[in-house]
């Protein structure tokens, strides 16, 4: 996504914007993402974005994006899945994984819903909290006990972590992983770290704390 260029989708009949939340807000790089798209016009027009609970603004900064296009969604929802934001708080990301079968009617539903292109906003307002991380000195703040970085100690410079950061922004020096500014907190390298060198907030990762998906491969986050 950080390499994304403008691209023409004005020829679609049907668009679909498909995202994590992240620190109460769409990824950094859908938001630099999506002004470079050209939409067409008339088009079905949908968001569904994943979330440990809150969608707070990940659907509404997106559709402030659009409209500064003069594009209007049809459709937006949302669908829970494990918080790996959680070991933050120490809360165990494994301990959630009975939301993939709970919400799974609710995959099926937004499926049918675009399948029929019905016309539905869900969860697509202003969050006054969101709206905080919008103010720099706030949301320096608040996005620091979420940092990645790699404890020297620990960290034997594999490499794993810079091949699979989405923002190529992990390079390693030495023995040592360094996290560069580009951080956008899906704390990937955290969880996949083998060594658990990589940490958030300055505290140790607990091995048992690490969340992988069941369906995921660490091969298949390279090819991302």
């Amino acid at each position: 996504m950080y390499d994304a260029v403008e691209r023409d989708l004005t020829s679609e009949k049907r668009v679909g914007l498909v995202y994590p939340t992240y620190m109460l807000d769409a990824p950094i790089a859908v938001r630099e993402l999506v002004p470079k798209l050209r939409f067409p016009k008339g088009a079905y027009i949908y968001i569904v974005i994943t979330c440990g609970a809150q969608t707070n603004n990940a659907i509404w900064t997106v559709r402030r994006l659009l409209k500064a296009q003069g594009v209007d969604i049809a459709y937006c929802n949302k669908v829970r899945f494990p918080d790996t934001a959680g070991l933050a708080y120490h809360r165990n990301p494994n301990d959630q994984v009975w939301k993939f079968e709970k919400y799974a009617t609710r995959m099926d539903e937004i499926v049918a819903d675009i399948a029929a292109c019905k016309h539905a906003l869900h969860y697509a307002g202003m969050d006054p909290l969101g709206c905080l991380m919008c103010v720099p000195a706030l949301s320096e703040k608040a996005y620091r006990p979420f940092q990645p970085s790699a404890d020297a100690e620990k960290c034997v410079g594999c490499g794993l972590c810079e091949k699979i950061c989405p923002q190529k922004n992990i390079t390693v020096e030495g023995k040592c992983a360094s996290v560069g500014e580009r951080c956008t907190c899906c704390l990937r390298c955290v969880h996949y770290c083998p060594h658990q060198a990589m940490q958030i907030g300055g505290k140790p990762t607990q091995k048992s704390f690490q969340y992988h998906h069941p369906e995921i491969k660490v091969q298949d986050l390279y090819r991302s």
